[in-house]
């Protein structure tokens, strides 16, 4: 008999988080995880073709092989590219510390 594995499948909104666990032959994939925990049915907005996804907060690709108490998760794309916005608070700090107030003519 083959053995099985139990792993866990996580999708999060900004409104929920949905961890599902599903059982899965050993030698099963990341891909065949998502697809036997039904998230694609109930979060018709994830294309996997285009998502992220991840083994415990590690990027890993739809072929990686689980193993047993795996995490996978699947990760929403980003809204705001993280290193713009950092670019434009460092901008926003150099401003205020530059004058202290608004510019005058003299």
């Amino acid at each position: 008999m083959a053995e099985s594995i139990a792993v866990e499948v996580v999708y999060a909104t900004p409104e929920r988080q949905d961890v599902l666990g599903v059982h899965l032959p050993e030698g099963s994939t990341v891909t065949q995880a998502i697809e036997a925990s039904g998230l694609l049915a109930r979060h018709p907005e994830i294309d996997l073709s285009k998502s992220k996804l991840g083994v415990f907060a590690k990027l890993a690709k739809a072929d990686t092989v689980l193993r047993d108490r795996d995490r996978v998760e699947i990760y929403r794309p980003l809204i705001a590219d993280p290193k713009e916005v950092r670019k434009q608070r460092a901008a926003e700090g150099k401003a205020m510390k530059k004058g202290g107030g608004e510019a005058t003519e003299t």
